[in-house]
């Protein structure tokens, strides 16, 4: 992780003349978050510099924030999310002389996370948690929520981007992605049926968010349950299919997308199951009968827009995402692809779903 200079907003926080022992939290991929100690009392906090680069309003990000804090509070709603602190001033950001945001949590001893599901029955405790987030919203008001990342599951928009970078001018490219392209021209109905979706009363937007995978829960250490979710800075109002169908992508399959074992990638249908289970145990209540009838659009959803967002980086000549080797995010776009043909043609089989 690049190193960050805290000691700023370390001294803002807290009595500079006190000795703390700093320590990098290193699971996370966009933030620069650190364990802080008092070497006074023993208690630690949560210290962590907001990515400008990614969030281009670290105030939004926080706002959501207190106000997922507050209405949880104020509504005496037994979820739990770590406290945000204030600073001195009452303030809940601090802008260094750098320009760089800071904010500090509670820090939640006894946690770690997990990247990768293990079993079943782990893939249904998440999905239980994540939809628990959504469903303790069931009354707040979404529209003080703020768009973090504008557009983030937008598959319609995502499609667009796509018929666009087929224009690029990479024509070596174009040329080796010419089969991948095909496939996802001819998917071209997932991105009609967000249409629906955003067009219809039928799908409620709700607080979701936007995140969903493993990484972002904090399980206890000793006794391997689920503490509580973290990582909340794209918690957006959105549609019921985001967090669904990001642990179905993260989860069901046996390999990650940056596998190139392609023959190897499944759907391990007791992890879907379980994923979809567990969800719906929370969240069938609310859910509206269009929502529960198309539940299963979930999946096909995320890794089709993760197949799409893949193969247009690597039309455009790799701008975005972070690459290994020159041709990964060709082969990303293969693996999910390939993955989701896989969900089509299980979910056709399991369940005659298709649409």
């Amino acid at each position: 992780m690049k190193t960050v200079n805290y000691q700023e907003a370390l001294d803002a926080f807290a009595n500079p003349f006190h000795e703390f022992a700093v320590e990098p939290i290193t699971t996370g991929l966009i933030n620069h978050s650190y364990k802080v100690t008092s070497k006074l009392n023993g208690h630690s906090f949560l210290l962590q510099q907001i990515n400008h680069n990614v969030f281009s309003q670290p105030g939004l990000v926080q706002s959501n924030y207190e106000a997922l804090w507050k209405f949880l509070q104020t509504e005496k709603i037994p979820f739990l999310i770590p406290e945000p602190k204030l600073f001195p001033d009452n303030a809940t950001l601090y802008v260094d002389t750098h320009d760089h945001y800071w904010r500090v949590f509670e820090f939640i001893e006894g946690g770690k996370t997990i990247e990768v599901a293990e079993t079943p029955d782990q893939a249904k405790a998440v999905a239980q948690t994540f939809g628990s987030f959504t469903a303790s919203f069931e009354g707040f008001d979404i529209s003080v929520l703020h768009k973090t990342i504008p557009s983030f599951h937008d598959l319609s928009l995502r499609f667009k981007q796509f018929q666009q970078s087929i224009h690029s001018g990479h024509y070596d490219r174009l040329l080796k992605a010419a089969a991948l392209i095909n496939e996802l021209k001819v998917r071209d109905r997932y991105a009609s049926f967000y249409d629906v979706i955003t067009d219809s009363d039928a799908f409620p937007k709700r607080v979701i968010h936007h995140d969903a995978k493993i990484s972002n829960i904090l399980f206890d250490a000793e006794t391997n349950n689920v503490i509580c979710p973290v990582d909340f800075d794209t918690v957006m109002p959105g549609y019921f299919f985001s967090d669904l169908g990001d642990m179905i992508r993260s989860m069901a399959p046996g390999k990650d997308e940056n596998s190139i074992v392609f023959e190897e990638l499944s759907i391990r249908d007791e992890f879907y199951k379980s994923i979809v289970s567990g969800y719906l145990s929370v969240m069938e209540h609310q859910l509206s009968a269009a929502e529960k009838k198309y539940i299963h659009f979930s999946g096909l959803m995320m890794i089709c827009m993760q197949a799409v967002r893949f193969l247009t980086d690597y039309l455009n000549g790799d701008i975005y995402y972070r690459i290994d080797y020159g041709e990964q995010n060709f082969d990303r776009a293969k693996n999910q692809l390939t993955l989701l043909k896989q969900l089509e043609d299980f979910l056709l089989k399991e369940y005659r779903f298709k649409i």
